[in-house]
């Protein structure tokens, strides 16, 4: 495992970051216990040493969780990240009242690393009117946050207002090579160098969605590192970048966590003609046209019942085989009374979207394609 030194400190996360975001889930919905357990150990016997969790993750219990998980281990073994959501907070007292709770669920004295969780426009000027950053840097100096920054889903230009406002440690950004140019995240991770905060990368692989590609696109990747998995090259252009410091990775199977394992030990940077057949394969690729959804569940629940990451999970396989007429076949698992019909367009969806997608809209394409392909059978 390759680790990468924080600034000019003795703190060297590793490479590959454990993201709990997706941990193995039971058929409840709840954190599958066991399995999750084994998934932390052998992270730790990989090398893993950072792992990133949030209040909001597993409803809740993934804070709880990960502190029972890395208590077994020795304090100083592991760096651990946790979120103040914004969102969730209306007063100050709600803000302390979090942060407390989080420290005791996680079962730690300070946080290695602490972020105010995905600003935004909305959620940075709603920190600013409750001073949480303010809160947040006053726990710092008495030691119960080691460094402070933010991971954020918006423009370059609000980016840049929120590195100018405060001095943050670091910041975590959305990087993988779809999004480097279709979200402005080259111009965002410029934009760090710029302020010289450290980089840490969340959903590399889109939420899986970059580790399949359209056959064709697969094939150019395959002849040029045939021994490589589709997956390991959205870790490795995120890890390619220098200023990056951690690569996180929300593995939920033991294959996905070997797999990145296997990547990361050692780590060969892409090289220039890797880097061609990366572009060449995402040029091909393109023409799927998925709904670029990463599965992280924010929109969830509708209040209206639809099951939207399940239904754009489907789309995009689909979209993936080049064949949209097999929607129905893979939403079919999907009840009735989670379908597109369902939606009553509220908003409330993509309001919360970090990916800024027009939910409402989209699901208006998905119950046309369904009556389309109803009418059709």
């Amino acid at each position: 495992m390759e680790y990468r030194t924080y600034k000019d400190t003795d703190c060297r996360p590793s490479l590959l970051g454990m993201g709990c975001m997706r941990l193995p889930k039971t058929e409840d919905g709840k954190i599958d216990r066991e399995r999750a357990f084994q998934l932390i150990d052998r992270a730790f016997q990989g090398g893993i040493t950072y792992f990133d969790v949030a209040n909001p993750y597993h409803d809740g219990n993934a804070e709880p969780f990960i502190g029972e998980a890395l208590s077994r281990y020795p304090r100083d073994s592991f760096t651990l990240a946790t979120k103040m959501p914004a969102w969730k907070v209306e007063t100050l007292d709600d803000v302390k009242a979090l942060f407390e709770g989080q420290l005791e669920k996680c079962r730690v004295d300070y946080f290695d690393f602490y972020l105010c969780h995905a600003l935004d426009r909305e959620y940075f000027d709603k920190q600013e009117r409750l001073g949480i950053y303010e809160y947040l840097a006053e726990k710092k100096k008495q030691g119960y946050i080691r460094r402070l920054g933010f991971s954020f889903h918006d423009t370059p230009e609000v980016l840049r207002e929120i590195c100018e406002a405060h001095p943050w440690d670091f910041a975590q950004l959305q990087i993988n090579y779809l999004d480097w140019t279709a979200q402005r995240a080259k111009e965002q991770y410029e934009i760090l160098e710029e302020y010289g905060l450290p980089c840490v990368v969340m959903e590399p692989v889109r939420g899986g969605a970059l580790a399949k590609l359209c056959e064709p696109a697969e094939a150019v990747l395959k002849a040029a590192a045939p021994e490589r998995s589709i997956a390991s090259w959205a870790i490795r252009f995120a890890a390619s970048l220098p200023n990056v410091m951690t690569v996180l990775s929300g593995m939920t199977v033991p294959e996905q966590l070997e797999d990145n394992l296997a990547t990361m030990s050692p780590f060969e940077p892409l090289s220039d003609a890797e880097r061609a057949a990366l572009a060449k394969a995402l040029e091909i690729d393109r023409q799927a046209q998925r709904i670029p959804c990463t599965g992280c569940r924010y929109c969830m629940p509708c209040p209206f019942g639809v099951d939207i990451p399940g239904l754009f999970k489907a789309y995009n396989e689909c979209a993936i085989d080049r064949m949209p007429g097999r929607f129905l076949k893979k939403a079919a698992p999907i009840p009735a009374s989670a379908h597109p019909d369902q939606c009553r367009a509220c908003g409330k969806c993509a309001a919360a979207c970090p990916q800024h997608i027009d939910i409402p809209g989209k699901m208006a394409e998905l119950k046309a394609l369904e009556e389309k392909l109803r009418r059709d059978q």
